[in-house]
């Protein structure tokens, strides 16, 4: 007879409760599908186990150094966050140590401002780490008040091994939630995209991505720039209540232009303390800017074509994930971005071309391939005297009938040409009324060079038409409009404030003695007609040529309220298309052409001068002669642009200047300033241009006081960078004379000027 099994030791029954305890929270854990629900049930066990009042659960945060809770039991529903370095659940993640604490509220580490806002009232604190299987410390777990007497060693070891048992489920709940989040956070990030790029409105997809960039990153304000290729600035068009405003800026300037040159992303955690920072925007704004993110916008073909600004991470500087998900989200905007540009520049194409169309005064009739009219401007259907509703969409052939037959010649002649047929001065009978017209019939042309209809030019030159025609090309078309609206009275003599624009060539006698009397008048054809479209670009009013030399003024016949702006920026584009020009002339081995610009603003009297017989509209005044003698001393500085004191104190915009002297000018007595403008300069006209300016500016200084080496000192730091810097030069050779022979009397850094 077999004997009966033996009755199992204590502490062996124990090790085997204890195991299936440990095998039941491994069964129950496996059983839930979210981090929440592992995080309660765990809980539940733990305290039921050890026998305690309340448990929680901490998981570390690394980003943010914080252990946050997810679940707590009682009257605290709520999330928990604390620095994981801090109380006594700090302490046990930083150690990795388990803790028994029994009495709480003797231990120093233990933080009474969570008893204080629950009314909860923590004794006896047990604490240990959650660690993964690799060791790593992921969080902490604390189980409070121990119902039956104090925490025991053995509590410690079946609350340890419990949590530990529970660390597999809770790293594997915390990845798939990571991967939930991040598939969340995907699936947002297409949907923002989708959404963002189904616009092809230009400024409104400007503002969605500017919104969703702030949202997306979590920060207080972006800004998207573009960059503009013909003038290299970056632009953004940003809301202001119901309206919107355009800012532009430089793209080399600034955090943004330093991002779009570069290509690369700038971080900066501190604006403040980053030298490339200008705090004026805050200043003028009053927004206060702690943290810049910049990201440039690159297209498929791997063009920067702007940037995307993010300020002011809320909770902290922007970290690489920001940087990232910025970097995708430009990414996937680049390609709408220029969509939507190019829908703007076409659409803009299109309102300039019908705006063009209406305003024009000469009637532009189109016609299909079967001649059949599609299209007519206002001007021509003002001058056929027809209304639209009888004359579109009908066959030329039935309209332009009898004594007009002629038109439909004119047509069939440029179709068959594929080249414009022009008739000047033929006689067209419209509404009973013969008028006398200029007619152009063009064939359009497809790509290919394929017939898909012509158009029809109809410039009516009846009486006032043939007038106005003949006066404007002897003086500005402003100047003939209002002579033909209101006759010559209307422009009696008047006193206004102006800006005057005097140029001239330089060495242009030397020049007319290589050219020959038919290469010079040439030579000054294109020049004038180059000089000219950028005066009327700005709607200056050309003067009068004068030899070689050109006076135009700014603020006549019309004034605005930036004509000191449009008389500098004129002067500019005059240095500039002079310098591409040159780039032909000596590619054809031509000599080059250099001119000198001076600008003055004053009041000046406008009006009628001359005699019953011939009579000339122009300026006159004190502040015209100033503007002639400006342009005369550009050869003295090397300069070729110099503005009086008067119009750079009524400049708007900034530009490139330095003040290069103070000057009594022929037959004045008082000192006028005079400064140089260098905005047409590149890196290869000037070098260092910046650092050319600022010691320039110290050198001045210095001159002024009397300080001869100083001066010339400074002065030649800019020879340095510049050895062709004839200002520079000037300034060295006059302190050198002024040290040798001391002025007489109180210096007050005046230079007389003798010559005209």
């Amino acid at each position: 007879m077999a004997s009966a099994p033996k009755p199992l030791a204590v502490d062996e029954q124990r090790r085997l409760r204890e195991a299936e305890l440990l095998l039941s929270v491994t069964s129950r854990l496996a059983s839930f599908e979210t981090l929440d629900e592992v995080l309660v049930a765990l809980i539940e066990m733990t305290t039921e186990t050890i026998g305690t009042e309340r448990g929680s659960l901490f998981l570390n945060n690394p980003q943010a150094k914080e252990l946050y809770s997810r679940v707590a039991q009682g009257n605290i529903q709520r999330e928990i966050r604390i620095l994981n370095d801090s109380g006594i659940a700090g302490a046990v993640f930083c150690s990795g140590e388990p803790l028994i604490i029994q009495d709480a509220y003797a231990d120093p580490r233990f933080n009474r401002v969570v008893d204080e806002r629950t009314g909860f009232k923590t004794r006896s604190i047990l604490c240990v780490p959650i660690l993964t299987g690799r060791g790593e410390i992921i969080g902490v777990a604390e189980t409070l008040n121990k119902r039956s007497g104090k925490f025991t060693r053995h509590d410690l070891a079946l609350f340890s091994s419990m949590i530990n048992q529970a660390s597999l489920a809770i790293q594997s709940m915390q990845n798939l939630e990571r991967m939930k989040a991040l598939r969340k956070q995907e699936m947002e990030f297409i949907d923002v995209v989708t959404e963002v790029t189904a616009d092809i409105k230009l400024g409104s997809l400007l503002q969605k991505v500017m919104g969703e960039a702030t949202r997306l990153l979590n920060a207080e304000r972006s800004t998207l720039f573009l960059n503009d290729e013909k003038t290299h600035e970056l632009w953004s068009e940003v809301s202001q209540g119901l309206e919107s405003r355009e800012i532009r800026l430089p793209n080399h300037l600034g955090i943004a232009g330093e991002a779009f040159i570069s290509g690369k992303t700038i971080n900066i955690p501190y604006a403040y303390a980053d030298l490339r920072f200008n705090p004026s925007f805050d200043k003028r704004s009053g927004f206060f800017t702690r943290s810049i993110l910049c990201v440039p916008i690159v297209n498929k073909n791997g063009k920067t074509i702007g940037v995307t600004q993010v300020l002011n991470k809320l909770g902290g500087p922007f970290t690489a994930d920001d940087e990232s998900r910025l970097r995708a989200f430009t990414a996937q905007i680049s390609i709408a971005l220029e969509n939507a540009k190019l829908f703007a520049d076409v659409q803009q194409i299109k309102n300039y071309n019908e705006a063009m169309l209406e305003s024009m005064s000469n009637g532009v009739i189109t016609l299909d391939d079967e001649q059949r009219i599609v299209t007519c401007n206002a001007a021509g259907l003002r001058i056929l005297r027809v209304p639209a509703a009888s004359f579109l969409n009908k066959l030329a052939s039935e309209f332009f009938v009898g004594v007009n037959s002629w038109v439909l010649e004119t047509l069939k002649a440029a179709t068959e040409s594929h080249a414009p047929e022009v008739i000047f001065e033929a006689e067209l009978e419209a509404a009973g009324e013969t008028l006398s017209v200029n007619v152009t019939g063009l064939p359009l042309l497809s790509t290919d060079h394929q017939t898909i209809g012509s158009m029809l030019l109809i410039e009516d030159i009846s009486s006032e038409k043939r007038l106005k025609s003949t006066m404007s090309r002897y003086m500005d078309p402003g100047i003939a409009d209002r002579l033909v609206a209101g006759g010559a009275e209307a422009l009696g003599g008047q006193s206004v404030a102006a800006t005057v624009l005097f140029s001239d060539i330089r060495g242009f006698t030397t020049i007319t003695e290589k050219l020959g009397a038919h290469g010079t008048v040439t030579l000054l054809n294109e020049y004038f007609t180059l000089m000219v479209d950028c005066i009327q670009r700005e709607e200056g009013m050309l003067d009068k040529f004068i030899g070689d030399a050109i006076m135009a003024a700014f603020g006549i016949p019309v004034g605005h309220d930036d004509d000191a702006d449009r008389a500098l920026r004129t002067s500019i584009a005059m240095i500039r298309e002079l310098s591409r020009w040159n780039l032909t002339r000596v590619a054809e081995g031509k000599l080059p052409v250099d001119i000198g610009i001076g600008l003055n603003t004053d009041t000046v009297v406008s009006g009628n001068i001359g005699s019953k017989k011939r009579m000339d509209y122009t300026v006159i005044g004190d502040g015209v002669n100033l503007a002639a003698r400006l342009e005369s001393a550009c050869k003295a500085y090397g300069a070729k642009i110099l503005i009086s004191e008067f119009t750079y104190a009524q400049l708007k915009s900034t530009y490139y200047t330095r003040e290069v002297d103070l000057v009594v000018v022929k037959g004045k007595t008082k000192p006028v300033g005079v400064y140089e403008v260098m905005d047409f300069h590149t890196e290869d006209t000037y070098p260092r241009l910046t650092d050319a300016l600022r010691q320039f500016r110290t050198g001045l200084a210095e001159y002024r006081k009397g300080h001869w080496q100083k001066a010339i000192k400074s002065f030649e730091e800019v020879l340095s960078m510049n050895p062709n810097d004839k200002a520079a030069k000037m300034y060295v050779d006059r302190c050198q004379k002024l040290e040798k022979t001391q002025p007489p009397g109180a210096w007050d850094g005046v230079f007389v000027m003798e010559e005209k």
